[in-house]
């Protein structure tokens, strides 16, 4: 052992035997009183109160200035366990509990319970009309499903697809695929609107269901929907969904799985055919086929000269009244466009709609009635036109439209009247 280190040894020796010597005598020196501590104790089983006795930990006036630092800090600690076990909630006297916390009180339960059962049970009181849904809707809801519940970019419909759930591409709307009201209704409540979540009132609930329902033509426009008219409502698709009892009605068909003579390696060999996914617009098609052979162009008949029809006279313009159709205009923007450089959207641009031929924009795919009109010849006159406007389901039943309509008829002239601008 060398020199230097028998000396550090024989240092730090020293130093505990004069540390100890040192507390020894403080501890001597000064008398503490006693103080009982009483805490509640957690425990799994019902169990007295321990009691506990500590040495009091505040230092006298007259203790030594160089021991005083010491108990402080034993009392700071000795004080905040203390404090914590003065606040430790009582504990069960059941066996296997803990016992933390304490039963909800029935206004607590009553303020998170908002299930809404399909056979309408914890349905509050309340209602509300289709055309006040209408504009509750266009208020918080329209900006991500649209001003007729037609959807907006990625945000889902909840308006349409009746009849493509045996599609290849189905659309499930609150119309097409959910089985029961209460779905719609609880879920607006709970969850909606987005962002300000439980911020609508049960009757503007009630409002805005009644309207996704005449979205979907399920009730017509002067329903009113309440906590007494809900079970009235049918689904369409009530009867599609059934309770899953694979466990017992296919447990023939259960096997021990095989987990010998595994692949080395996967491959893929399959896509899938449809992705739910905005797609790349400038993706070229994977679509396969046959190769279409060329027709040969047919012969060109001999330019015939015909005399140049003359152009319609330009229609009259209130400019006033179409100033006011401009405004009505704001409800159909969402879905259509006008003026330079229009292009169709979720409906067809309207340049020159008024007396063109209907169903015949090009590059929009109408519905094969709206389509079968156009073929017939019948023209979007301003008669037709109104009759749309008011309510496009019973002008044409299948149509895609899925706007309420306008109530007003000085509305439906006054949009008329504007569009007439764009001929």
């Amino acid at each position: 052992m060398s020199k230097s280190l028998k000396l550090y040894l024989g240092a730090a020796a020293g130093t505990v035997v004069v540390l100890g010597t040192a507390y020894a005598a403080a501890n001597s020196a000064v008398d503490y009183p006693e103080v009982t501590v009483t805490y509640t104790k957690p425990v799994l089983q019902a169990e007295a109160p321990a009691v506990v006795v500590a040495k009091a930990v505040e230092a006298p006036a007259a203790a030594p200035a160089q021991t005083a630092a010491a108990p402080v800090q034993v009392a700071e600690a000795h004080q905040a366990r203390t404090t914590a076990t003065d606040a430790m909630p009582e504990v069960s006297t059941e066996a296997g509990r803990f016992g933390l916390g304490r039963a909800a009180l029935p206004e607590e339960v009553a303020a998170w319970n908002h299930d809404i059962m399909p056979d309408g049970s914890n349905l509050p009181v309340g209602s509300g009309d289709v055309w006040t849904g209408d504009e509750v809707f266009a208020d918080h809801c329209a900006s991500c499903h649209g001003d007729f519940a037609e959807g907006r970019d990625n945000w889902p419909k909840l308006a349409g697809g009746q009849g493509t759930l045996a599609d290849k591409d189905p659309l499930k709307t609150v119309g097409s695929y959910w089985p029961y009201l209460s779905t719609t209704f609880d879920y607006i409540r709970r969850s909606m609107p987005f962002g300000n979540a439980q911020s609508l009132t049960d009757d503007d609930v009630y409002a805005i269901t009644a309207y996704i329902l005449y979205s979907n033509d399920l009730v017509d426009d002067d329903f009113v929907l309440s906590n007494e008219t809900f079970m009235d409502v049918e689904m369409p698709n009530a009867e599609g969904f059934i309770v899953d009892d694979r466990e017992t009605t296919e447990a023939h068909f259960w096997a021990e799985p095989c987990m010998e003579n595994c692949k080395d390696s996967v491959e893929i060999t399959m896509r899938a055919s449809v992705l739910d996914v905005t797609p790349d617009e400038g993706a070229a098609s994977d679509e396969t086929g046959p190769p279409v052979e060329e027709q040969p162009a047919a012969p060109q008949a001999d330019a015939v000269t015909e005399p140049a029809a003359a152009e319609p006279a330009a229609p009259q313009i209130d400019m006033a009244l179409a100033a006011e159709g401009e405004g009505v205009f704001k409800k159909c923007k969402s879905c259509h466009q006008v003026g330079d450089g229009a292009k169709n959207r979720t409906g067809p641009m309207l340049n020159g709609v008024v007396g063109a031929t209907i169903g015949q924009v090009e590059g929009f795919k109408y519905s094969n009635d709206m389509a079968a009109l156009g073929e017939a010849g019948r023209s979007w006159t301003a008669e037709d036109l109104n009759a749309f406007l008011e309510k496009p389901k019973d002008f044409l039943k299948k149509t895609k439209m899925s706007f309420a309509g306008l109530r007003k008829e000085e509305d439906r002239l006054a949009v008329i009247e504007y569009l007439k601008t764009f001929q």
